[in-house]
């Protein structure tokens, strides 16, 4: 694994991983080796039931990431065959944060835009400082923000809020992202860390399962065909478990619950 993805557990808070974006030189823009490590990361962190949240970050506190290295256009992006390639890898890994059962959380410094605010929407909760800055000025290069790009985009802002930020191209800062729902909560710079590895400590401290269930439920939801008996069926399913026992059991009893994830 190569330095510019870190990748650091904290068993004593609960099965918390914190993601880095290690590229602080280039203010962790994301390169092809990049998208391919976050993917095959991913994936990894998805099929581990000791996974209570992940949380995400860029490396120091200048940026969450201004989205692709415009150094490597030359030898990776310059053609639209490479461009395909390219595409392959980075759809790849942002389709892996989608599919990811365990609650991510964006611990958002400074910068992100373009794919860095790709990588901040595909998240389910997005803690900024108010000295943060997004955007999607892609048009200024006389680049498309593609179908799997823009999708996360467009499903938490909606159609008319992305189609904004694509047009206009504009940097923003995070009282506007805030307006736009972009992120969850803004906080100052001084807090970031402190605020979303907090909320990632709560999210922990939660039924893991349950935390699984309402992430299936909420991408089901927003698929317009009807619910199949099965699927509504499902919703009844967390009675069955050992989580649901300790967790009323220590509601009656005043103490705190000790969720196990089964």
């Amino acid at each position: 694994m190569s330095d510019e993805l870190l990748v650091e557990r904290d068993g004593d808070a609960g099965g918390i991983v914190m993601l880095t974006l290690n590229r602080p030189q280039k203010l962790n823009a994301l390169t092809k080796g990049l998208w391919r490590q976050l993917g095959e990361t991913m994936t990894s962190l998805d099929a581990d039931d000791s996974v209570r949240c992940i949380v995400l970050r860029g490396s120091g506190e200048k940026a969450f990431s201004p989205g692709n290295d415009i150094a490597e256009f030359a030898t990776e992006r310059s053609n639209v065959e490479q461009a395909r390639a390219y595409g392959a890898l980075m759809h790849g890994a942002l389709h892996s944060l989608q599919a990811c059962r365990h609650p991510m959380v964006a611990m958002i410094h400074g910068i992100c835009v373009g794919g860095g605010m790709e990588l901040a929407c595909l998240c389910d909760l997005r803690i900024c400082g108010e000295g943060s800055r997004f955007g999607a000025p892609v048009s200024k290069l006389g680049l498309v923000m593609a179908h799997d790009e823009m999708e996360a985009v467009v499903a938490l802002v909606g159609r008319a809020t992305a189609l904004e930020i694509l047009l206009e191209a504009r940097v923003f800062g995070a009282a506007e992202a805030l307006q736009k729902g972009l992120v969850s909560r803004v906080v100052p710079d001084d807090r970031v860390s402190e605020e979303a590895y907090a909320a990632a400590e709560r999210i922990a401290a939660g039924a893991p399962l349950v935390h699984r269930w309402h992430k299936k439920f909420a991408r089901r939801l927003e698929d317009r065909r009807p619910l199949s008996p099965e699927e509504r069926d499902e919703g009844f399913a967390c009675y069955g478990t050992r989580d649901f026992e300790t967790g009323y059991h220590a509601f009656l009893s005043k103490t705190e619950p000790q969720f196990e994830g089964f």
